[in-house]
């Protein structure tokens, strides 16, 4: 058995060595060195207690108490890492019972949250910053990752319901375009009407499903060239036949208004509000409409029209930016008509032959008699649902809205990099995985993620190693800020710092 022993030279020093007893004998194994000052003794027994496990993985019945001493001039740091960030977007997966997805599913989201980028970009970031590696055959692996969707969506459900206790009363469904850098099209990825103003290049529509307070449930992704009218009923049909219970009221932008869908979701007995277009309104009712309202600022009345009822409101600040915007219009037309300028295609413009053109008054008549007033329709009484409460809902709209900002912006869903439809569709998953994360956090802690991201990312852990007994010790730099701000629960929830 090896012990350490320490004996004084003829120097005056103290030499620390690694010695084995045979009987009555002293057989030397290691001289570790020697030392005058109390400090360094102690740290060379502790190299020496670590060269005995090292040399023999010999452990004592009784071990001694190493010290726990550092001397900034025998050290020297090793590197700084960022491993605080993963462990905490780790643990928000955990949180939300997305731990158990595939090791590349949950790291791509992860690196997606922190420094979103294309996949091999994303596969160089977690090997720097997290020692993570994986090779370019993940791009092999990738097209499998949608196999998870369902999954996914069933725990994003489960999440609305027990983490932000959900009750449904209604849902809120709205459609984007994400572009690819690319020009040739295929049958997924084609060009067509771009929210992203690229219509020269082919592109997918993605569908979107959120809870009332924006936490996303669902979603579906399109051809390029599909009417975004067309897209509501199969996510729809597919959340309620999941979730038989659940019937909420389907909300939606005016995009949406469609004879044949609204009157398919009537047939399934679903509920709706979705914002009409009044332009396309007959002008009898739009004189009862504005005959009722009278310019009253707030205003709110109901009609009967095609689409079932009709909630309309009007406001004093809409009429005076409307206004404006119409004036500069009527102006542009009129100047068009005076010279009979035929090559431009221009709004109250109607064209009688190739050479003449005439002001259409009975569109300006509708516009001006419109002037402050938005409408709403629905398939619910005022039993039902009251005037106020069907326009508080539909203003609700901005919350899906949002949860596309973040994708689009604070995710970078866009550009779109992948060619293969499957690989396409597997992009949009992490990006939605990445989304509940998100908005996971929002909506715990009142926090955007750009600050969310500041916090965790400040936190650095520095890696200092002794160079003489080769012992490391591991830092954290200030952790206030974080501990102090919304974050600070979760981290103590989590019991992510123990220091």
């Amino acid at each position: 058995m090896y012990r350490v022993r320490k004996v004084k030279t003829k120097s005056g020093s103290i030499a620390v060595q690694v010695v084995q007893y045979e009987g009555h004998h002293t057989k030397v194994i290691k001289h570790i060195g020697s030392a005058k000052d109390a400090q360094d003794i102690g740290i060379l027994k502790s190299k020496a207690l670590q060269w005995i496990e090292q040399a023999s993985g010999q452990l004592s019945l009784f071990p001694e108490e190493r010290e726990k001493m550092l001397i900034v001039d025998r050290s020297e740091c090793i590197s700084v890492s960022h491993i605080f960030s993963y462990q905490f977007l780790y643990q928000c997966h955990k949180e939300c019972n997305l731990s158990n997805l595939p090791a590349l599913l949950l790291d791509l989201s992860i690196i997606r949250l922190i420094e979103p980028a294309s996949k091999l970009r994303s596969i160089e970031l977690l090997d720097r910053y997290y020692g993570i590696k994986y090779t370019q055959r993940i791009y092999r692996q990738i097209p499998k990752l949608i196999e998870y969707k369902e999954l996914i969506e069933q725990q994003a459900y489960k999440i609305a319901i027990e983490k932000f206790k959900e009750q449904f009363y209604y849902v809120l469904y709205d459609v984007t375009t994400l572009y690819f850098e690319s020009f040739k099209p295929d049958e997924l990825k084609i060009e067509g009407f771009s929210k992203d103003n690229k219509p020269q290049q082919p592109q997918i529509v993605v569908g979107l499903l959120v809870t009332q307070s924006g936490f996303p449930l669902s979603y579906e992704v399109f051809p390029g060239n599909t009417f975004e009218g067309k897209t509501m009923m199969l996510i729809v049909e597919k959340f309620m036949t999941k979730h038989p219970d659940t019937k909420p009221i389907i909300v939606a932008d005016a995009a949406m208004l469609d004879n044949e869908r609204l009157q398919q979701l009537r047939e399934q007995n679903i509920s709706y509000i979705v914002g009409a277009r009044l332009a396309n309104t007959n002008l009898d009712l739009i004189k009862q409409i504005n005959n009722t309202l009278e310019n009253k600022n707030q205003a709110i009345s109901r009609f009967n029209s095609i689409h079932g009822y009709l909630v309309c409101d009007y406001s004093d600040k809409r009429h005076k930016k409307e206004f404006h915007e119409l004036s500069k219009l009527i102006k542009k037309a009129e100047l068009l008509v005076e010279n009979q300028s035929c090559k431009t295609r221009v709004a109250f413009v109607k064209k009688l032959s190739k050479d003449k053109i005439v002001l259409n008054t009975e569109l300006i008549q509708k516009r001006m008699l419109l002037l402050g007033i938005k409408g709403y329709c629905t398939n619910l009484s005022e039993e039902q649902l009251s005037n106020h409460q069907v326009i508080e809902r539909y203003h609700n709209l901005w919350r899906i809205e949002q949860s596309f900002r973040m994708s689009k912006f604070d995710l970078q869903t866009r550009p779109i990099y992948h060619f293969k439809s499957e690989s396409i569709k597997s992009h949009v998953l992490i990006c939605f995985v990445a989304l509940i994360i998100e908005k996971y956090l929002e909506l715990t802690t009142t926090m955007s993620l750009k600050k969310i991201r500041s916090l965790i990312w400040d936190l650095h852990e520095i890696h200092i190693q002794d160079t003489i007994t080769l012992k490391v010790f591991k830092f954290f730099s200030p952790s206030s800020d974080l501990i102090n701000s919304p974050l600070g629960n979760l981290i103590k929830k989590w019991k992510l710092l123990t220091h």
